[in-house]
């Protein structure tokens, strides 16, 4: 399967999400143990876990992209989710400020708004293929 630009682009966005979530979870295991209490670092394997799991989903997307355009929108949606959810979850680890906690319900929004993008293009394809 040949990969258009946009599919390249967007599957090595997703990828790289992938790997920063692996790398942040073996950090959040090993490194910060000692320097974050037990509830900041429950927030850290939080935020890796869901990266994980909405980076392979964007792969998800990014392969599907092939039969639709429609799937692009998951894995855009996927990607903020983790800046948002992940991302607001990393840096209260960190920092202790709590005030971004109202930053993540937002990434989790968009994480859900993703799986319905994809849930909907599974019983409405197009055939508008991305190239």
């Amino acid at each position: 399967m040949q990969l258009s630009r946009v599919q390249q682009r967007w599957g090595a966005i997703a990828t790289l999400q992938a790997f920063i979530s692996v790398a942040a979870g073996a950090f959040g295991a090993h490194g910060l143990k000692q320097i974050v209490a037990e509830q900041n670092l429950a927030w850290w394997q939080t935020a890796s876990q869901y990266m994980m799991y909405h980076s392979l989903g964007g792969i998800l997307a990014v392969v599907l992209m092939a039969v639709s355009a429609r799937f692009l929108w998951s894995v855009k949606l996927f990607t903020l989710g983790n800046l948002l959810f992940s991302g607001s979850l990393f840096v209260m680890t960190l920092t202790d400020i709590r005030l971004l906690g109202a930053v993540t319900p937002i990434g989790g929004v968009l994480y859900l708004s993703g799986w319905f993008v994809l849930l909907i293009g599974f019983f409405k394809p197009h055939k508008n293929v991305v190239n």
